[in-house]
């Protein structure tokens, strides 16, 4: 089988109107993919900056996953998450990236959405209560099947360092 190593880590999340954050994040493949070793979902510690429009997590990724077909391809999603004085937290953006298709080393940055409200109530509620509106069902994330559907606006970025090293591609007839 065709192998991939994953190394690396999420930087930081920048251009987010909240100072305090962090992020889950998930590698999902299609079914000719198989998980080896590592770990391929988390979460970063919760990290503040005030003085600059980042936050730093620095939080490393390690993979192993194997193939059978390059169909299905790993693509690794975000959903970043603002907490408040008490400890309460909400959704402040949803982002998926595909991982490179080429060895190496990456600088990946992932663009994020978030729900946007429809009605003055709403409107208040995002902006003073408890900020943004979650999904009832994750996967609209990175499956793109109904998210047609949703009303959505610009949000920040999730910047991630990658380490990419193919194994047996070309044995199978796979060239980068």
């Amino acid at each position: 089988m065709a192998e991939l190593h994953i190394f690396g880590q999420i930087l930081k999340a920048v251009n987010f109107e909240e100072p305090k954050l962090f992020c889950k994040w998930s590698i999902q493949a299609g079914s000719s993919w198989s998980f080896i070793e590592g770990e391929n979902e988390g979460q970063t510690v919760t990290a503040i900056d005030r003085l600059e429009e980042s936050t730093t997590f620095c939080q490393p990724l390690d993979l192993h996953l194997a193939c059978r077909a390059i169909q299905g391809w790993p693509k690794i999603y975000v959903e970043v998450y603002a907490v408040n004085c008490m400890d309460y937290c909400w959704p402040v953006g949803f982002g998926f990236v595909h991982i490179p298709s080429s060895p190496g080393t990456h600088t990946v940055e992932i663009n994020t959405w978030r729900i946007s409200p429809n009605n003055f109530w709403d409107k208040i509620k995002d902006k003073f209560y408890s900020g943004g509106f979650a999904l009832s069902k994750s996967d609209l994330i990175h499956s793109g099947i109904e998210r047609y559907k949703l009303q959505t606006r610009s949000s920040g970025k999730v910047i991630i360092d990658l380490s990419l090293i193919f194994r047996n591609f070309a044995k199978y007839g796979i060239e980068f």
